[in-house]
């Protein structure tokens, strides 16, 4: 098989699936464990990329184990997610926001578990 085949591959289908294409990038590498495709894309296509519940991710996933099988490599997808976090002072102000909502899903679970063990089972 041609060496950049699988690249080639991935960087073509998100190409066609994404808003950006222009940001879209795939890094491979080689190492005993096989190749290692790194896809880093535009952060508002990430979630076309992904798909509802993972399905787009999973199908090409997919489709480069059967293009690896042809030549015996394991070929793996690694999605890098965007760096969304920076020094900007809207950033600094939606950090305790994120940290409240944080706490108020981990009072809501312990609460839920509090409620379970009243529960005469």
């Amino acid at each position: 098989m041609v060496p950049e085949l699988d690249r080639e591959f991935v960087e073509y289908v998100v190409k066609a699936l994404v808003a950006h294409p222009e940001d879209v990038s795939v890094k491979r590498s080689v190492d005993e464990m096989g190749v290692l495709l790194e896809l880093s894309v535009n952060p508002e296509d990430m979630g076309k990329v992904i798909g509802k519940a993972g399905a787009t991710a999973k199908s090409i996933r997919t489709l480069l184990r059967v293009l690896g099988s042809r030549s015996d490599e394991r070929v793996n997808l690694k999605i890098i997610e965007p760096d969304t976090a920076s020094d900007t002072p809207a950033a600094i102000a939606e950090s305790p926001t994120e940290a409240t909502k944080e706490s108020e899903l981990v009072t809501r679970a312990k609460q839920e578990f509090a409620d379970l063990d009243d529960l005469d089972l």
